[in-house]
């Protein structure tokens, strides 16, 4: 997901949810069209997602910010009918969309529930597992949505998300946000920002922010993952069909104006093709930890305490 870089979270958290909610309620017909190219882009690094979070067969499983559900599905047939999938998201629009495509897949395991991400309203230590798809990095304090999904966890259980990497292997988003902000006049953002695309991508970050919540056993691993399409024009498709903080800034430009930053961006884009298509690079971070299960007593303090 993507998000509106007009409004600092640091500023104003609950405007800044709410005019996330607005966008994401705006855009969630056109995301969840884009669901088989997201599907092509993500697949790998979903996959791994779910393995880096122990997602298995029976497993109830906490899906954050879970969008139109694409990712969902793929933990519904992992868990197969006797686990459980509880979908939320901050929209409660994009969720309807992940709850019907749930049961046109046949998926009865799967519930919904209209949620922020860093006020889960679950019971702690109810959750075997937990993921998060590309949703973190929007969270304005992303800290408290690793506690909250730390809370979720029963002892022992695996949490995973997925975040963008560091700004030099993104050059996809950092031409967009680049060529946005020159035409609208804006400066230029720190990257890092929180809430938005990149602010997960300094190296060691997530990481820090994984142990702070209470994780143990935390590890990243670095995954490509190119956005394939046929042609440049195919992915800024795909962006103004997204609550892309593109469409946020370019649509405060008169038709004109905005017609020639689009047209910028995919001759810049264009950087990316290749003699079978367009290929964007992305650099993503998987990031796990587990809550360590309760301790038990030694075997010498056990041996102790009985001869004692």
């Amino acid at each position: 997901m993507m998000t509106n870089p007009l409004i600092a979270p640091e500023v104003d958290a609950q405007a800044f949810k709410t005019a996330i909610r607005s966008e994401w309620d705006r855009a969630a017909p056109g995301w969840n069209g884009h669901a088989p190219q997201l599907r092509q882009w993500l697949d790998r690094a979903t996959e791994a997602m779910l393995e880096m979070a122990g997602v298995t067969k029976g497993a109830r499983v906490l899906d954050v910010a879970a969008g139109a559900g694409d990712q969902t599905l793929d933990v519904a047939r992992r868990v197969g009918p006797d686990g459980f999938v509880l979908a939320t998201d901050l929209s409660p629009v994009i969720l309807a969309l992940a709850q019907d495509n749930a049961r046109r897949a046949g998926h009865a395991n799967v519930q919904t529930e209209v949620s922020d991400g860093e006020k889960l309203p679950v019971e702690t230590a109810s959750f075997d597992a937990v993921v998060c798809r590309l949703g973190l990095m929007l969270f304005p304090n992303p800290l408290d949505g690793l506690r909250e999904m730390h809370r979720a966890l029963k002892p022992g259980g695996g949490a995973c998300t997925l975040v963008f990497g560091r700004p030099e292997r993104n050059p996809c988003v950092t031409t967009l946000m680049s060529t946005a902000m020159k035409h609208a006049g804006l400066a230029p953002r720190d990257p890092f920002q929180p809430g938005t695309l990149l602010s997960l991508g300094r190296p060691g970050l997530i990481d820090g922010l994984f142990k702070e919540a209470g994780f143990t056993e935390v590890a990243t691993t670095t995954i490509d993952a190119p956005f394939k399409l046929p042609s440049a024009r195919h992915y800024l498709d795909f962006v103004r069909a997204s609550a892309s903080p593109v469409r946020q800034i370019l649509g405060r430009l008169s038709d004109s104006a905005a017609a020639a930053a689009w047209a910028e961006m995919e001759e810049r884009l264009a950087a990316f093709n290749t003699p079978s298509g367009w290929e964007g690079p992305n650099e993503l971070l998987l990031t796990a930890g587990r809550r360590s299960p309760p301790q038990q007593p030694s075997t010498a303090t056990s041996e102790s305490t009985a001869a004692g």
